[in-house]
């Protein structure tokens, strides 16, 4: 059930960055993040709401949210502050880059998950976890060259160090995943680090974009924006319900929800009409092999 739950997941995601895309051409990132945090607070608010106020109507459902102590407040606004940080360097990069570019680094991202848990977890490579990890970097690699086509320079262009270090920052992030989930709720974790990203988001809306907005890119509020909430808000659900289930593997479920890359990548060829396709598409499989190739060895 999991394993199907971690390719739904996956499809969820893949449509989350197409819409990501749509609503930061020519638009000032911090807003449309801010806004899409926004619609996250809206979706999750009546479960909260219900779960405070009207307990019995959602007891014994997926959608109760217990409440927490204040020290697992300080647990889930730390959450916060690594997806933030992991967002604002992909909104960005993902504004200036090609979408068949920045859509398979992120996808990388497991590698750093499995690299993290031998670090820090002490947790041995396998033969399929050592071939995955060496497939995908190699195809990192080929990737460099296909951006060398197109003018973008992997050593100087900041906007691949930004999707370098949003990959990073999100591995932290599916590290600390792990953690949470055997220790907290499912929801409590969704919801509670949701509004303490609107909190930090609003600040640094207010503070940092809204003084110097005129001398920027201007915002410009589409719907896509709310798509962008949905498909998150709706992946992550069904992301921290897989991990709660029985035999769930942080490691696999992570892996699997990558291969949602092949969405943002189609429509970047198909729609936005991105360069050197055919040369991308042998990147993209030698990604999606190393994956596969982390599944196996996770199993």
């Amino acid at each position: 059930m999991w394993l199907i739950l971690a390719f739904v997941s996956a499809l969820l995601l893949g449509s989350y960055d197409v819409f990501k895309k749509v609503s930061l051409q020519g638009n000032a990132v911090i807003p449309v993040i801010f806004v899409s945090i926004l619609f996250s607070c809206a979706t999750l608010l009546p479960f909260l709401i219900l779960s405070n106020f009207f307990p019995e109507t959602l007891q014994g459902t997926l959608f109760y949210v217990p409440q927490v102590d204040f020290q697992t407040h300080i647990m889930f606004v730390l959450k916060a502050i690594i997806v933030l940080s992991s967002w604002l360097f992909a909104y960005f990069a993902m504004k200036h880059l090609p979408i068949s570019i920045a859509s398979p680094i992120k996808a990388t991202q497991p590698v750093w998950v499995v690299l993290g848990a031998l670090l820090i977890f002490g947790e041995k490579l396998n033969l399929y976890q050592a071939a995955g990890i060496g497939v995908t970097l190699l195809s990192f690699f080929l990737l460099s060259v296909v951006g060398k086509k197109e003018g973008i320079s992997f050593r100087t262009n900041k906007w691949f160090w930004f999707i370098v270090m949003a990959t990073l920052t999100g591995a932290v992030s599916g590290l600390y995943d792990k953690y949470l989930m055997n220790q907290y709720d499912h929801m409590s974790v969704q919801v509670y680090y949701t509004f303490y990203q609107a909190i930090i988001m609003g600040i640094i809306t207010i503070f940092l974009w809204a003084p110097t907005r005129k001398k920027t890119t201007p915002f410009k509020f589409r719907w896509s924006i709310a798509y962008i909430s949905f498909f998150l808000v709706s992946a992550d659900f069904v992301y921290f319900y897989a991990l709660t289930l029985p035999d769930s593997l942080i490691s696999v479920v992570s892996t699997i929800r990558r291969a949602g890359v092949v969405v943002p990548f189609f429509y970047g060829a198909m729609v936005m009409h991105d360069k050197n396709i055919k040369l991308k598409i042998i990147d993209l499989i030698g990604v999606l092999i190393g994956m596969f190739l982390l599944y196996l060895g996770s199993k």
